[in-house]
């Protein structure tokens, strides 16, 4: 069985699905769909599929399996709901959403639809991320630290907190959620922001600096920076420490140091064509613990995110809990 796919939004990371996709022996791709007509006409002819600029006239006219929703955060509307409405399986870019209730009330129509979703937290499928999670399984975690530093991303709509929310909602949610995903929840948020160097670009309303301390939901505590002001280098990395051992990811880069010894792996995993694949084998099977990142670990990574805004915003801390849905 191949999965009819159609993607909407061509451009970034759609553009890495695109390619995902058509290569997969698992997918059929069969339409793409982006509001820019000279985009879609592009995409479509290098991949021999039908081009549309509305999702409503698509949606119509092609019988589809499942939809790639690859646009920027502000731009869903209510496309979540009428994909549902056909019964076609979802998967979602990161972040769902910037909104906390307009993301649950779409999480309501998912659910009710019974349709397959996944989301775009593409690291967690990394074979190291894998591996040090099995490592961390029966551990007592004391702290977790973690960076990401690099440039600014170069569409207008980045550096628009009404668009993007910033690059902790947008881009470092990445970070976050695999903090998440490797310590475990966070239930407290305390973070300072600030636009220092970087207010020369066109119409910027976003912080260029972030620092965010937390609280995890066993008790460890954490601390994430994060900025875009112009490093001659990016750099992520992720920390997660206790009594005798420390594990850290840098990039894709699993190190474990424990007793003296020092074991470092290197990753082999393409993450984001492992997402894809994963998400297409769900649908084949029905299988929806493939997806190591459904709607709902979505809803609660943007809710960490919007919490450390509100927190820089209040000059308070800010408790996580029923707001995280």
């Amino acid at each position: 069985m191949a999965v009819k796919v159609a993607v909407v939004g061509v451009g970034g990371i759609g553009a890495d699905h695109l390619q995902h996709l058509y290569d997969s022996e698992k997918a059929d791709l069969v339409a793409i769909c982006d509001i820019v007509q000279a985009n879609a006409d592009k995409a479509a002819e290098k991949y021999g599929v039908k081009a549309y600029t509305n999702v409503d006239e698509m949606l119509e006219k092609e019988p589809l399996d499942a939809i790639f929703l690859c646009i920027p955060p502000f731009a869903h509307g209510d496309m979540e709901e009428k994909v549902a409405a056909k019964g076609i399986n979802l998967f979602v870019e990161k972040p769902v959403g910037l909104d906390l209730d307009t993301v649950r009330r779409k999480q309501q129509v998912l659910e009710k639809s019974g349709i397959i979703v996944g989301t775009g937290y593409c690291l967690r499928y990394l074979d190291t991320v894998a591996q040090a999670r099995e490592y961390l399984k029966d551990k007592k975690v004391a702290m977790v630290r973690a960076h990401r530093f690099g440039g600014l991303v170069p569409v207008p709509w980045w550096s628009d907190i009404t668009k993007s929310g910033g690059q902790l909602v947008e881009q470092t949610t990445h970070n976050l959620d695999l903090i998440r995903y490797i310590a475990g929840d966070i239930v407290k948020v305390s973070a300072d922001m600030a636009l220092r160097v970087m207010d020369d670009v066109a119409n910027i309303s976003i912080p260029d600096v972030y620092s965010v301390n937390f609280v995890l939901e066993s008790g460890a505590i954490g601390h994430l920076d994060t900025s875009f002001v112009d490093q001659p280098d990016g750099r992520s990395s992720l920390e997660v420490i206790g009594r005798g051992w420390r594990v850290s990811i840098d990039w894709s880069v699993l190190t474990i140091m424990e007793n003296g010894k020092t074991m470092t792996i290197k990753s082999t995993t393409n993450f984001y064509k492992a997402q894809d694949e994963a998400f297409l084998e769900a649908i084949i099977t029905g299988d929806r613990s493939l997806i190591l990142a459904p709607y709902e670990e979505g809803i609660k990574t943007l809710a960490v995110t919007l919490a450390a805004h509100q927190s820089a915003d209040s000059g308070e801390s800010v408790r996580i809990g029923s707001q995280a849905g």
